[in-house]
């Protein structure tokens, strides 16, 4: 099992040319997870011809379909199988950030979160789309869900005190809200990242790339 991080700046993963950071994009993201696969396989040749699958999550509904593309077109114009695909699989694709928030404000109204007339507000001023504007953005504003987790509005939230401190507001079987703060450490454990043979850095859950 491989797990690619990708774009280059994502994770553990760099660029040698930091200019490289200012043209990630979907197409960039193909190409190069499709170069790096080609030339894994090269490397271990003993891997040539093997069932091979990609799955992600997220943002990968785009990552995971577009680089399945590139490798079937691939195999079609060289008539070779070197990426021998058999099927992808996503789970929770963020496919359109547009319905997505459609959906997000939608399911908060249909579990109580926010009132009947700021969603009749909100739905008679957006469209969600490109050409919303300042009436949709100003009807959005106008609520507060309070401080819920955007994945499971009925989850504990870790608490995070001015001293620096946190703990989960509740306990749950099977979920851990400041799940984050343990991650952050453990990525950031100098003989962790020697152990991954990762390039020692600070690792953070999120960058800041274009």
């Amino acid at each position: 099992m491989l797990f690619l991080e990708s774009p280059a700046g994502v994770g553990f993963s760099y660029s040698n040319t930091s200019s490289d950071y200012l043209k990630s994009g979907d197409r960039r993201t193909t190409d190069d997870a499709f170069v790096f696969m080609i030339n894994w396989i090269e490397r271990f040749p003993e891997y040539k011809g093997r069932a091979f699958y990609i799955s992600g999550e997220s943002y990968a509904g785009h990552y995971v379909p577009q680089l399945a593309t590139a490798i079937l077109s691939h195999n079609i114009n060289s008539k070779s199988n070197i990426i021998n695909l058999q099927a992808i699989l996503i789970g929770n694709a963020y496919l359109d950030d547009y319905k997505n928030t459609k959906g997000y404000i939608d399911y908060l109204w249909s579990h109580g979160v926010i009132s009947d007339e700021v969603w009749t507000n909100i739905t008679k001023n957006c469209k969600f789309s490109p050409l919303d504007g300042k009436a949709c953005s100003d009807a959005m504003s106008s609520y507060d869900s309070g401080y819920i987790s955007g994945y499971n509005i009925y989850a504990p939230v870790c608490i995070n005190k001015s001293n620096g401190s946190y703990y989960p507001s509740g306990y749950v079987p099977g979920i851990e809200p400041c799940n984050n703060y343990y991650i952050q450490a453990y990525f950031n454990e100098p003989m962790e990242q020697k152990i991954f043979h990762a390039r020692m850095t600070k690792w953070s859950g999120c960058t800041d790339l274009h």
